[in-house]
């Protein structure tokens, strides 16, 4: 019988192939099902990403591993960079074989309210949004005081955010839901599929939808059945992928009053990877530069060909998500589908981000949203991809200081959803006003 491997020990070997840019020799340690949907180009490309946001890799923590579950061990491994830090998580088996791989924030606790929270203005409880095996954890967030509030459910971006959006010691969604409920607003944010159930990115067909509408749908109906709020005036909020997605979720629970839309992508998806690879790419050593953007280039001009077919690998295509999230993404244009609603919108976009941009993406809600009075657009010209404030080009490395959502963005929000706004503009529409 052979003699179990010790999984932290697997999971230093791997951290330190990943920083001496040995990814052949870490992908021979995958598992069938994990080489199924990763390549070593993907870990090179997602590696020399985040290695661009936290500088060299400078050091490296004790190794943390969880309870064994169904046959694996859950591995977190601390990394420090000269700016900053991530934190290499894993999943390995009795063998030594790694079924799951992700690179994540580091691990912090030293988050703290910002300034415009008034924690003694609202409570907070733990829920759990839908039901079955792919129930997710969330957190509601409730307005102290009578009489029945606006709310809104927050969507975070694309990946496997947490509630929070916890990026470092920062958590840009607490922030909102935070500064919304001090402002008389009720929240719900809750954990994304893909965090609390990894393997569901393995399911036959996973998408985009799956990743968000029936938790949304559900969290939307969670929250109108509480008694402080009205379940007319219950919004969505999504930022980035999450923005990209509102009009999805409103679409399928048509009692959504309206969206709420952060730095919404509008360009396909795999054409601002490129796009944020050649951005990167300035900002690291040329070899590992011109290496990621190369890997990012070919597999988006696979996304954009006919040859894509549900059976193409995952592993060739962009950010390790299957065929059926880039063919469903083909199909789906945010635009004319948040325009068909016939809702009323916030959108909202920093003036510094990189990745979604005023000039590709903004551009195109303004365009195609030109038309309707009930559409408000308001960009933050010192504001990054976060909404953090700053000066300069924005780079990942300010992402890693501590920080919060410009309070501005947390007024204005808060300011729209008021309920008085809302009966003045039904006043205005019963007398013939615009």
């Amino acid at each position: 019988m052979a003699e179990e491997v010790d999984p932290a020990a697997i999971a230093t070997t791997v951290t330190e192939l990943a920083r001496d840019g040995r990814f052949d020799e870490m992908a021979a340690l995958f598992a069938p099902r994990l080489r199924a949907v990763v390549s070593a180009e993907t870990v090179r490309l997602g590696w020399t990403t985040e290695t661009s946001r936290i500088g060299a890799v400078c050091g490296m923590g004790e190794p943390v591993s969880g309870r064994p579950a169904n046959g694996l061990v859950r591995v977190s491994v601390p990394v420090q960079g000269e700016h900053g830090g991530l934190t290499v998580v894993l999943s390995v088996d009795r063998a030594g074989l790694l079924h799951g791989l992700r690179l994540a924030p580091a691990e912090t606790n030293e988050w703290t309210p910002p300034q415009y929270a008034r924690p003694k203005r609202f409570t907070e409880r733990a829920v759990v949004i839908g039901d079955g095996a792919l129930a997710v954890p969330g957190a509601l967030t409730l307005p102290r005081g009578r009489g029945r509030r606006s709310g809104v459910v927050l969507l975070s971006g694309g990946g496997p955010f947490d509630r929070d959006a916890t990026s470092g010691a920062n958590k840009p969604l607490k922030d909102l839901a935070w500064g919304l409920a001090s402002r008389g607003v009720a929240v719900l944010r809750f954990d994304k599929v893909t965090l609390a159930h990894p393997q569901v990115i393995e399911a036959i067909g996973f998408n985009m939808a799956e990743e968000y509408v029936p938790h949304a749908v559900a969290a939307v109906r969670l929250l109108q059945r509480q008694p402080s709020v009205d379940p007319a005036r219950v919004f969505v909020l999504g930022h980035s992928m999450g923005g990209k997605a509102a009009p999805r979720v409103a679409a399928a629970e048509s009692s959504v009053a309206g969206l709420v839309i952060l730095a919404g992508e509008t360009q396909p998806m795999h054409h601002s990877a490129v796009r944020v690879a050649r951005h990167l790419a300035t900002l690291v050593p040329v070899d590992a530069g011109s290496a990621a953007v190369a890997t990012i280039t070919r597999q988006a001009a696979l996304v954009d060909s006919a040859d894509l077919s549900p059976s193409t690998p995952a592993s060739r295509l962009p950010l390790g998500l299957p065929a059926s999230y880039w063919l469903d993404l083909r199909g789906y244009d945010p635009v004319p589908a948040a325009a068909a609603l016939g809702k009323p919108m916030l959108i909202l976009q920093g003036g510094r981000d990189y990745q979604v941009t005023v000039q590709e993406d903004l551009s195109r809600w303004r365009a195609g949203l030109a038309h309707r009075p009930d559409v408000t657009i308001r960009v933050y010209d010192a504001d990054n991809h976060l909404f953090f404030p700053g000066s300069g080009p924005s780079t990942p490395a300010e992402y890693e200081a501590p920080q919060h959502v410009d309070p501005a963005v947390v007024a204005d929000i808060a300011a729209w959803l008021d309920p008085s706004r809302w009966r003045s503009r039904l006043r205005s529409l019963l007398s013939g006003g615009r």
